[in-house]
């Protein structure tokens, strides 16, 4: 690997949560912080089904049982799409 590329580290050490969304801690030293609003399920949750999430696979994903949601660090840290799956089908 050349001295001036990077890799990425997608793997988050601490969840922790606000108001309005959830910042991940990541283990490269970065935060990132995820509006509630982007994540339908989230949106949709009371705060105790919010704050009841755990952090899987040595800390690339996050999982809310309450809610049977989970999501990669890999795809919040790149922006990915987050699929509504309870919105019916249009047609």
């Amino acid at each position: 690997m050349k001295p001036e590329e990077k890799t990425f580290n997608f793997v988050a050490t601490e969840i922790e949560f606000s108001e309005d969304g959830f910042t991940l801690q990541l283990a490269d030293g970065r935060t990132l912080f995820t509006p509630y609003d982007l994540v339908p399920s989230l949106s949709r949750a009371t705060k105790e089904q919010r704050e009841n999430a755990k952090l899987l696979g040595m800390g690339t994903g996050i999982h809310w049982p309450d809610i049977d949601e989970d999501l990669s660090v890999e795809g919040l840290v790149l922006g990915k799409k987050i699929i509504d799956w309870q919105k019916p089908a249009a047609g």
